[in-house]
């Protein structure tokens, strides 16, 4: 397993990619539109740990109760297989998929670990 992004929501995306793609030097790596409506934009400098901005028009990130963050991706050799053993242990709370993501090009989940922050499994698709 390895960490892969960080995902965070902002408030401004084109303010956002102004201060980390023209004035800090990092690439966009990837953008698309969820399925739940965000924008979503990955940069990354030279390692291959990206991170996710986050942003939908009508979200208030400054009083979110849950705050800019969103989630952790961690990179899995297979979704379902993690999923069933996380949550079949009870170490882990499901909250969305297991499901396909063509914008991510990867199969997906969402847990929350033990502490309730969330976390996101990924499998590339091949």
């Amino acid at each position: 397993m390895d960490v892969i992004h960080h995902a965070v929501w902002v408030s401004d995306m084109e303010e956002t990619l102004d201060f980390y793609v023209d004035e800090l030097g990092l690439e966009k790596t990837n953008e698309f539109v969820s399925g739940d409506g965000a924008r979503n934009v990955y940069v990354a400098g030279e390692s291959d740990v990206e991170i996710q901005f986050k942003h939908e028009p009508d979200r208030d990130v400054d009083s979110d109760a849950d705050g800019p963050f969103d989630h952790v991706a961690i990179a899995v050799d297979d979704v379902d297989a993690e999923l069933e053993r996380l949550v079949e242990n009870g170490s882990a709370t499901l909250v969305r998929g297991p499901l396909d993501s063509e914008g991510a090009g990867a199969r997906v989940a969402f847990i929350e670990d033990p502490a309730g922050y969330g976390i996101e499994l990924v499998a590339e698709f091949d």
